[in-house]
């Protein structure tokens, strides 16, 4: 795992303790404060039902926070929304697509929708990047890993600042799995900002610069992986397996 210097310190996302609920007084994200600096790797723990698919959603701003305040990029979620869509790709845990188009004609939709310049060019380079070649097919053939790599290469074709990744491992073979773990990499390198959510903490524990770990939709821990292991030699799925069960106690 880097360090966190590794990364600018100034945040691209900003949670004040924000609160969501679905049910009335069951709150599924519960007073979460929150800082992401720009140009982290940032992975978002938790177990099922925790809130890691409803902060992700309020980022991607297809839920508004009931309480509190989040910021992303300097834009405030409930103001005006394109902004922080424009600088947004979201890759959803269950990708949905209109599967009599083809790879290429669904990506040229997004392109028209972001209005990307070279978008053949930018196009090419990603499917590279991601082992992809089955653009002229149609959706409906791809398996799901296929789509999977579909859903980050639209996401990322508008070259956003911020990638949000839903469980993105699911499903991908490993040759998969290792292409999109550099993409994150080189991602951040290049100065933006990731933010994805995981039961694969192996995963975790190698790609992040932090993690955050969330239960009942409260925040146990965000910081780094040394600062949590403080001097230990624990991995990174036993002090989460030691911070839930605490928290469950």
């Amino acid at each position: 795992m880097d360090s966190l210097s590794a990364c600018d310190t100034s945040p691209m996302v900003t949670f004040q303790n924000v609160s969501k609920s679905y049910v009335k007084g069951k709150k599924a994200v519960d007073g979460l404060t929150l800082d992401v600096p720009d140009g982290a790797i940032y992975g978002f723990l938790g177990p099922n039902g925790a809130g890691k698919s409803t902060t992700i959603k309020m980022m991607a701003s297809l839920l508004l926070p009931d309480a509190g305040k989040l910021t992303i990029g300097g834009h405030e979620a409930g103001g005006d929304v394109l902004p922080i869509k424009a600088m947004v790709g979201y890759v959803p845990d269950e990708p949905l697509f209109y599967d009599k188009m083809t790879g290429r004609q669904h990506l040229a939709f997004i392109c028209d929708v972001y209005r990307v310049e070279e978008r053949e060019k930018r196009i090419g380079e990603l499917c590279a990047l991601l082992d992809f070649h089955a653009l002229d097919d149609e959706i409906a053939s791809y398996s799901h890993g296929m789509k999977q790599k579909l859903s980050v290469i639209s996401a990322l074709v508008h070259q956003p600042k911020l990638l949000i990744l839903d469980e993105p491992m699911v499903g991908l073979d490993p040759k998969s799995a290792y292409a999109l773990k550099t993409m994150m990499r080189r991602y951040a390198q290049e100065g933006n900002t990731v933010f994805f959510s995981t039961h694969v903490l192996e995963v975790a524990q190698e790609v992040c610069t932090l993690v955050g770990i969330i239960d009942h939709g409260k925040l146990l821990y965000s910081g780094t992986f040394q600062d949590l292991q403080k001097g230990s030699d624990r991995t990174l799925e036993e002090l989460f397996l030691s911070l839930t069960e605490r928290q469950n106690a």
